[in-house]
């Protein structure tokens, strides 16, 4: 690709910095350091490298860009403009940061078309880019042909000293550099500033020296505020690089051409100011008023939409030769690129009566997922070493992701619950109907909680696998008893929390979330086994909540169970109903579920005059009031558990039948 003229150049790269100081100006909000910084490198990469095509930009085999350090936003928005996207206009970039406007205070997958990842914590993007590369990597070997590459894009990232600082970062760079991630190519932003001032007050590791150690090629720019053509060849040698991710190191100055702000804290989060903004114009060369670009600039960056229209239409064609070639594998591509599930996909999920032999939800949950596997090509998924425990192998799949081996499914994520989460976000982001999946303890939501929550808040349909669900895990004692883990996942808006009672309620559990692909589910399994019950339904799980035993008429008290306390409830209630008394037992295997049902359903299950409920889970009662009202009860956590068997944590804490009948007596008056 011919170079543009120099004074062309500087033109490009100067309309990246503006446009970023004026809009910043003019909400009087945002980080203007990052963009002014790095639009040298911004420039060079979209306008030299980048496979994009900005009037389409859901064309699926465009290369994906990340913008890890998401505070700089700037940057992005500037170049989706000046590129031709229709999502950016100049009045979006002057509606920055605004209500309702297309261009938040970091990117958003579901506000802006052109931006791939929904980045703001530090570290979250170039850990999404991880998953994108597995992605790409698993599609390409699963559907090309000699004779026909139909996924071939690379993953670019800009991410910054923060970024490499948050330990994210480090868990998924690890793993990108063991599975040689090769389209994988990240430009570290090295500005030696964060908000505390100068990073050598606690952050002087050689960083190339750390990626070289996780199998990264690696390079470094010395002058990345002026020397593109430097920053050019390091994106073509590490292009050329095909079995190792690539790090570029480029210095740069934050708020380069601020004279007075340049390379200090106080350029990186706040406007530069009238006065500033003025000694920039004129450091820069910068004879136009604000939101002002050359027209000569503009028509340089178009040319992006001739070109992506170009790559394009080439690649439809390949499409439709690979069509006729390979009808079979054409047809399994292009479904699942409209996000369409297999037709009797969910066939062989198993059903249960209360004969079949009582297993521990993880148990029934890797029969799901043997059942799934074969109907399921797009499921893909592991787990952060507990596979195991987890049990979250695919029943006759054989053979595991690995940088020889990358068609298959199975990941191993290591000891790196919240890259894991991040990864999964990433393979979610690249919007090829794959289905993620991940597992680890339940307790160690915690390590991934910033990741599931940008999994709901992004739209991602991952399905987090979380076994070993309560005080009932026994001897491994209380630091591994997530007694206040379910409750805190059911606050995320948008997640999904499944505590399935028994194996119907597991398979229906499994089919709701592979349903849900713009929620994240949450799928709170037991180490410990319990009874299939009679009446349970895989079928009604999409309720959230539903009738499992019931009596003639208004009852007297209502059981509200989930998870292994679902039986308790089941044996208090024949107890009870021997006595005379009229109760119902409802299952709630998804709050969020039931929440969503009409009222007068919700007024079936849960009569509005029926008000001696009690609710029992092994977990804190925190949000169970809604339903619990004055007048209820609860057998639930009130402490952190501790280290014994199973069975006597769950007796000595109060999960008896007999505890939950003494609760139910006092309601009744007995």
């Amino acid at each position: 690709m011919v170079a543009a003229p120099a004074s062309l150049e500087s033109l490009c790269i100067n309309s990246i910095r503006m446009l970023a100081v004026d809009a910043i100006n003019k909400s009087k909000s945002g980080h203007p350091g990052l963009p002014m910084g790095c639009a040298p490198m911004g420039y060079t990469l979209w306008d030299k490298f980048l496979r994009h095509n900005p009037k389409n930009p859901k064309w699926f085999n465009r290369d994906r860009f990340v913008l890890s350090a998401g505070h700089g936003c700037m940057l992005l928005y500037a170049l989706l403009h000046l590129t031709g996207y229709e999502s950016v206009t100049i009045e979006d970039i002057k509606q920055f940061r605004q209500w309702g406007a297309r261009t938040p205070g970091h990117p958003e997958t579901f506000e802006t078309a052109g931006v791939e990842v929904t980045t703001g914590p530090l570290g979250a993007g170039i850990s999404n880019a991880v998953g994108l590369a597995i992605a790409e990597a698993h599609l390409a070997a699963k559907f090309n042909k000699a004779d026909a590459e139909l996924v071939d894009h690379y993953t670019y990232v800009v991410m910054g000293d923060g970024c490499n600082q948050e330990g994210v970062s480090s868990e998924a760079c690890s793993l990108a550099g063991h599975l040689k991630l090769g389209k994988l190519i990240a430009l570290y932003d090295d500005n030696h500033i964060t908000i505390d001032g100068k990073t050598d007050v606690s952050f002087t590791e050689d960083v190339l020296k750390r990626y070289e150690a996780y199998g990264w090629h690696v390079q470094h720019v010395p002058d990345g505020n002026n020397d593109v053509d430097a920053i050019a060849k390091a994106i073509h040698l590490a292009k050329e690089v095909k079995n190792k991710p690539s790090l570029i190191k480029v210095t740069t100055t934050i708020g380069y051409g601020a004279p007075n702000k340049s390379d200090t804290a106080g350029v990186h989060g706040a406007p530069l100011g009238e006065e500033e903004t003025e000694l920039t114009r004129k450091q820069l060369d910068w004879s136009y008023g604000p939101f002002e670009i050359p027209q000569e600039v503009y028509s340089e960056y178009q040319k992006a939409i001739g070109r992506g229209e170009k790559l394009e239409k080439e690649w439809n064609q390949l499409l439709s030769t690979y069509r006729s070639k390979y009808p079979i594998e054409a047809n399994e591509f292009e479904r699942m690129l409209r996000g369409e599930l297999p037709n009797n996909w969910d066939k062989d999920l198993p059903s249960y009566s209360s004969d079949d032999s009582g297993l521990a939800t993880r148990k029934h949950s890797q029969i799901c997922l043997g059942a799934l596997g074969p109907n399921l090509p797009e499921l893909i998924g592991g787990s952060a070493d507990l596979t195991h425990s987890n049990y979250t192998d695919i029943k006759g799949e054989t053979g595991s992701f690995q940088p020889e081996t990358p068609e298959k499914r199975y990941l191993h994520f290591g000891v790196r619950e919240h890259g894991m989460a991040a990864i999964l976000n990433g393979i979610a982001y690249h919007n090829s109907g794959l289905i993620p999946y991940g597992g680890t303890f339940l307790v160690f939501a915690d390590y991934m909680r910033g990741s599931m929550r940008l999994s709901a808040l992004s739209e991602l349909g991952v399905i987090y696998v979380l076994t070993h669900d309560s005080i009932g895990v026994g001897e491994d004692g209380p630091t591994h008893q997530p007694i206040e883990t379910i409750p805190s996942l059911r606050a995320i808006p948008n997640m999904l929390v499944f505590r399935p009672g028994d194996g119907n309620e597991t398979s229906g559990s499994y089919k709701v979330a592979i349903e849900n692909r713009k929620r994240p589910s949450s799928l709170c399994l037991s180490r410990q086994g319990m009874p299939n019950q009679a009446n349970s339904s895989s079928e009604k799980v999409a309720l959230g909540g539903y009738i499992l035993e019931d009596c003639e008429g208004l009852p007297d008290l209502i059981f509200i169970g989930t998870g292994t306390e679902l039986n308790l409830c089941v044996e208090a209630a024949k107890e009870l109903t021997g006595k005379g008394k009229k109760i119902r037992v409802v299952s709630m295997p998804c709050v969020e579920l039931f929440e969503e049902q009409s009222n007068s359903y919700k007024e079936e299950v849960l009569p509005s005059n029926v008000r001696k409920r009690i609710v029992v889970e092994a977990a804190q009662a925190f949000g169970w009031h809604k339903y619990i009202g004055l007048d209820g009860d609860s057998v639930t956590m009130h402490s952190f558990g501790a280290s014994a068997p199973g069975g006597t944590c769950m007796n000595k804490f109060g999960f008896t039948v007999e505890n939950v009948l003494d609760k139910a007596n006092k309601l009744l008056g007995e």
